[in-house]
C-alpha cells in the first residue's frame, strides 16, 4: 500500500478507486470532471443503509421506482456537456441529489425537476448540508423540459426518452447543450444536442447505455392495422 493510501480514509481510497476503475477507464479524462468527481462527496447523496455501495458500479434505487446514476455515467454525462462557471442549467430529475451538487458546482445556477415531492425534500436537505446554494429545486413534470426558467445552456434528462426532446432542445441558448438518452429497450443511445444557430441544431451520438424511461416520456405514435 502507498503512502498516500495510508493517509486516506476508507470513502476516499473508495472514492480514488471509483474515479480511476470506473470513470477513468469509461474514457473520461476531463481534468475539470474528475476534479469535481474527486471534491463533492458521493457518500452523502445515498440512503444511510446505501452507504456500503456508494461508490459502487451499479444503478442503487431511490424509491419510487428511481434509481441514482452509476458513477461512470455521471462522469460521461459531465464531460459531454462541459459546463462552464457562466452556465445556467437544467437538470430533469433530481433524484438523489448527487448530480445536482455535481452540476452546481461547475454551473453559475441549477434548476432541478423532479416530479416525486419526497425525493425533491431529500435531494433538499443533502444540498443544503453540503452549502451548495446556487439551486433551485422544483416539484414538476420534466418530460418536456421546464420552460418557466429557459433558455438554458445546458440541459440533462437522467431517464431515457424515446424520441428527442424537441421542445427541451427549443429551451437552449444558441451554444447550449443538451444530453439525453434516446431509444428504447434494449437499443439506446447516449446523445448530444447542440444548438448552433436560432433554428439549427447539431446531433450526436456518444455512447450507447440503458437507462429507465422518464417518466411521461413523450411517446412515438403507433399505428393500427
Amino acid at each position: 500500500m502507498t503512502q498516500t493510501a495510508i493517509n486516506m480514509d476508507n470513502n476516499e481510497i473508495a472514492r480514488f478507486n471509483m474515479i480511476e476503475q470506473q470513470i477513468r477507464t469509461w474514457e473520461v479524462l476531463d481534468p475539470v470532471v474528475l476534479a469535481v468527481l474527486d471534491k463533492v462527496p458521493r457518500e452523502n447523496f445515498v440512503a444511510e443503509s446505501q452507504k456500503g455501495l456508494a461508490f459502487a458500479d451499479i444503478e442503487l434505487p431511490l424509491g419510487h421506482g428511481q434509481t441514482m446514476l452509476a458513477p461512470k455515467v455521471e462522469g460521461r454525462i459531465l464531460q459531454a456537456v462541459g459546463v462552464k462557471k457562466t452556465d445556467k442549467v437544467l437538470l430533469v430529475g433530481t433524484g438523489s441529489g448527487y448530480l445536482t451538487a455535481l452540476l452546481a458546482t461547475l454551473a453559475e445556477h441549477v434548476h432541478a425537476v423532479e416530479i416525486y415531492p419526497e425525493l425533491s425534500d431529500v435531494a433538499k436537505s443533502r444540498l443544503e448540508k453540503q452549502n451548495i446554494r446556487n439551486v433551485t429545486l422544483h416539484v414538476a413534470d420534466g418530460a418536456n423540459g421546464f420552460a418557466a426558467e429557459a433558455p438554458y445552456d445546458v440541459i440533462v434528462f437522467t431517464g431515457s426518452l424515446p424520441l428527442r426532446p424537441t421542445a427541451a432542445e427549443k429551451m437552449l441558448n444558441v451554444g447550449g447543450r443538451l444530453f439525453a438518452v434516446i431509444g428504447e429497450d434494449p437499443i439506446m443511445e447516449a446523445t448530444l444536442t447542440q444548438r448552433i444557430s436560432e433554428d439549427a441544431f447539431r446531433h450526436e451520438a456518444i455512447f450507447e447505455t440503458i437507462l429507465p424511461q422518464l417518466i411521461n416520456a413523450p411517446q412515438a405514435e403507433k399505428f393500427e392495422f
